[in-house]
Parts: structure tokens; sequence; C-alpha cells
């Protein structure tokens, strides 16, 4: 019996079905073109669809990490896009004025003006949302409406093109594999480190869950709230440089169009509620990858791009029902669980005045 628990906890996972339909999807695309997962090594670099699927795939995760904890603070941020198109309209466009354009000094003071300015922009995202206290999908509806109209600005309404190797490097470079993946991998194991490591991720989750206790433990819930628009936009802007770098160009029309939508189809299909706290950053790895190989299986099964958008939501659909309760126990054929036996007077008074998980967590970290 006791061999059977770790199948019944894997089998009850939410990561479960996001992970069987990212195996079914690349099995798809190994069907129809038999070359599909295959790895090659030439000149210093690791060549493939699946190589590619990451580095395409390196913006949606680094906006997908950002968007999975402002979810986990009941917020949402519709902005990132216009963010995305923002960082790339203030890089380029700070290169090409730079003294010597193609110099590393150029395109580093351009990538750190265009953090800084994300960095702004996401505080204004907390003011409106933790200050204010507006509604975050009204709040960032307002960056999300005017920050494209602000990069059209920038660039006067052109594609600005670059000629930077330095800054080529972010988004079209090779260390092995391409520079975007590591960049990605790496933004993604210091989330994980500071978020599952210290008590931030428990401070995350307990704002999401209860605001108002969470208050009254005496956390600073607005500052938490703020530090999470910051770090989707400086997550953002991270993910406009390498879209912008890739194609050596600023398109302030198109760079991260709807790219909001498929961060937060990520984190949904990772299996983070939108309701707030809890969330899985794992899941949100497999549900970017979902995305952007979902992107790929269109192109490579040659399907009519007009039911492009439809054939990727008959696909998210089917994930987000799969991870339904209602519906894993009807596929797994599990019974329901039986209520809780009433705590009987012989047990410890402990027992008797047990914590709800909210206050529970929430005492827990303010005793740390």
């Amino acid at each position: 019996m006791t061999s059977t628990r770790p199948l019944d906890r894997f089998r009850s996972s939410p990561l479960l079905w996001p992970l069987v339909a990212l195996v079914v999807l690349l099995a798809a695309n190994a069907v129809v073109r038999p070359s599909f997962l295959a790895l090659r090594f030439q000149d210093g670099h690791l060549y493939g669809s699946l190589v590619d699927i990451l580095k395409n795939g390196a913006p949606t995760l680094l906006i997908a990490l950002g968007m999975c904890l402002v979810i986990a603070t009941r917020g949402i941020d519709l902005s990132v896009g216009a963010v995305v198109a923002i960082a790339g309209a203030v890089a380029c466009s700070s290169i090409v004025g730079a003294g010597d354009p193609t110099s590393a000094k150029a395109a580093f003071v351009g990538m750190g003006l265009a953090l800084a300015l994300c960095a702004v922009l996401g505080l204004w995202n907390g003011f409106l949302v933790a200050a204010l206290r507006i509604q975050p999908i009204i709040a960032t509806l307002v960056l999300m409406t005017a920050g494209r109209g602000i990069a059209m600005l920038i660039t006067d309404g052109q594609i600005i093109t670059v000629r930077n190797p330095t800054f080529r490097t972010v988004g079209a470079g090779f260390l092995l594999l391409p520079v975007s993946i590591l960049i990605a991998v790496a933004v993604f194991v210091l989330v994980a480190i500071v978020t599952r490591k210290t008590a931030l991720g428990l401070l995350i989750e307990s704002v999401g869950i209860n605001p108002e206790a969470s208050r009254l433990a005496g956390l600073r819930s607005r500052t938490i709230r703020w530090t999470v628009y910051v770090f989707a936009a400086i997550c953002a802007g991270i993910a406009g440089l390498m879209i912008s770098s890739n194609v050596s160009a600023a398109d302030a029309n198109n760079a991260g169009l709807w790219i909001e939508m498929d961060a937060i189809l990520a984190v949904v299909i990772g299996g983070t509620s939108l309701a707030g706290g809890r969330y899985s950053l794992a899941g949100t790895l497999l549900g970017a990858l979902i995305i952007q190989t979902l992107t790929t299986t269109v192109y490579s099964m040659g399907i009519a791009p007009e039911i492009t958008l439809v054939f990727k939501a008959v696909v998210v659909i089917a994930v987000c029902l799969l991870q339904a309760p209602k519906v894993r126990a009807v596929l797994l054929r599990r019974t329901p669980r039986r209520p809780a036996r009433p705590v009987s007077d012989a047990e410890p008074a402990a027992a008797q005045h047990a914590q709800t998980p909210t206050a529970s967590m929430v005492e827990k970290v303010a005793q740390s």
C-alpha cells in the first residue's frame, strides 16, 4: 500500500495533465516530421526543433513568471505586452542615437535605460493597484492602452533597425545553447530560490489567500503587491529586449502583441488559480512550453493561419478541463472524499481549536 502513495500523488498532481499534453504535442510533431526530435551539434552550437521551441518560448516564460506572482496576489497585469514594445523601442532608440551605435557601451546603456523605465512602469501599476486600490484589470488596462502609443512616440512610428553585435547576442547569440534560453533559465532558477527558499513565497501566498488576515498579522501586503508588479514589468522588459534583439529592430506596433494572453494562459495551464493564493512555478514553465509547442505544431502541420487561434483555444480548454477536480475524478475513477470526522471530547484541546489553513499560514509568517 505504501508503494502506491507516490503514484497516487503523481496522479492527483496538477502538473500531470499539462505534462501529458506537452508529451502528446511533441509526439504528434514527431509523427508528422520524424526529424522533429533530432538534435545536431554544429560550429559549437546546438540546433534542432526542440532548441527552437525553447528559444522562441523564452520571452513567454519570462513574462509568465512575472504574471504568475502577480496572479498569486489576486492581481493581473494586462500591460506586459505594451511594456515589451516600450523596452525594445527605448533600447533601439538609445543605441541608434549613441556616438558609436556598434559599441558594447551603447548596447548596455540602451538596455539599462529600457529596464529602468520598465521598473518605473511597474511602480506605476503597483501604485494604482496597491496604493489607490484600483481593480488590477482596470489599472493595468490603462498602461496596456497607452503603452503601445508611448512606444510609437519613442520610435516616431517607424521600425528602428540597429546593427550592434552586443545587443544582438541577447536574443540571437549562442553559448552552446541560445543566450535567450540561458537568461530565461537563470531568471527561473533565481525566482524559484527566492520564493521557495525564503519567506517571500509564503508572504505572496498569504496575501493572495486572505489579504485582510495578512494585514492584521502585520504583513505589508501593499509592499508585496508593489514588488510583484515591478518584477513583472522587469521580466517583460527583458523579454522585450530578447524580441527586438532577435530581429535587430524595434517594431512598436507588433512587438509583444497579445503576448500577455499567452502568459496568462501559461500560468492557468500550469495550475495557478486566478483567485490568488498558491502558485506553481514548475506548472508555469510547462504552460509556457505548451503554448510555444502549440505555435510550432500549427506551422509544422500546415494548419491554416485563420484557424490557428481556434486550434490553440481548443487545446488550452482541453488541458484546463482535464485539470478540473471533477473531471479528474471521473477519468481516474476516484471516489469522493468522506467528510471529516467530528472531533470528539477525548481528543486534545489543541485539535478542537485547530486554525484554518489561512490563519495558520499567516501566524507562521508573523512568527518568522
